[in-house]
């Protein structure tokens, strides 16, 4: 009992958002379910967009920012107002927003409404139908408007809009290991009758989890005392060299806590989480 509650205290839950409620709201049942004080998700999704949203559990809510500003990967169906050749909408697509793009948040965001710069790696159109309903995949930097994207192009083509749209990655994330609420439901069913199984299966440790989104170095085991109150690193603490400005520190395998880069006298990491 005390593994799978350090587990849930500690751990990442890939959820598969339904169409309907907020990412908020998902989230929040999550946090209720589990019977904690806090969990937030990683990256909204428009409450009419279903797919990957993952939520850290706990202290595991500490490190959203080493897992939140990664590429996403979508699945969408863009509706033209007009009909439309796939290949030469393709070739206003590839020439006007694909790259470095300029982008306005949409009047709903809840960011401000400043220009930003976005990269998008790719924006292919899968198939059509009735040249007005097009199948397409991108990927994007986080952060990046996917619906701006179709209203913008609808400019250009004399109208379009994003009819629907599904996340299939979000950094680390992505459908190979996602679950629905029914299926969450029905692992806390069981947890609260005594069968942890599913609970656990669900549930990825943030330990693990860090060393796919930050390089990572092992510390000796007799400075661990010093470093879970929060002092520095120093090179004398190290069992090898630092890769990256942001690193985690791992004991034996434990995770210890994430670090930024600095040199200050033989003071070689300052922490900006420390797990103890």
């Amino acid at each position: 009992m005390e593994e799978i509650n350090k587990l849930i205290g500690f751990g990442i839950i890939n959820i598969d958002k339904p169409s309907g409620p907020t990412s908020f709201s998902v989230t929040d049942f999550v946090r209720r379910s589990l019977d904690l004080s806090k969990a937030s998700h990683m990256g909204t999704l428009d409450p009419k967009v279903t797919g990957v949203l993952p939520i850290t559990l706990g202290r595991a809510c500490k490190l959203s920012a080493y897992f939140m500003h990664h590429n996403k990967s979508y699945v969408g169906v863009l509706h033209t107002h007009r009909e439309q050749d796939i290949e030469d909408l393709q070739k206003v697509i590839n020439k006007n927003f694909v790259g470095r793009i300029k982008q306005i948040p949409p009047h709903k965001s809840a960011v401000k409404r400043a220009e930003r710069q976005r990269e998008v790696f790719s924006f292919r159109l899968l198939e059509g139908k009735n040249k007005r309903d097009f199948l397409f995949f991108c990927e994007v930097e986080g952060g990046t408007y996917i619906r701006k994207i179709c209203s913008d192009l609808g400019e250009m083509i004399g109208g379009a809009h994003m009819a629907e749209l599904r996340r299939t990655g979000a950094g680390i994330f992505g459908e190979e290991k996602i679950y629905t609420l029914y299926e969450f439901e029905e692992a806390i069913k069981e947890w609260k009758e005594g069968k942890e199984e599913k609970i656990r299966e669900m549930i990825v440790s943030a330990d693990e989890a860090i060393k796919k989104v930050l390089p990572f170095v092992e510390v000796k085991k007799e400075v661990l005392g010093r470093l879970y109150t929060g002092k520095p690193l120093i090179r004398e603490d190290l069992k090898g060299e630092i890769k990256g400005e942001v690193f985690a520190v791992f004991c034996g395998g434990d995770f210890v806590g994430v670090y930024r880069k600095v040199n200050e006298k033989g003071i070689v990491g300052r922490a900006e989480f420390v797990k103890n």
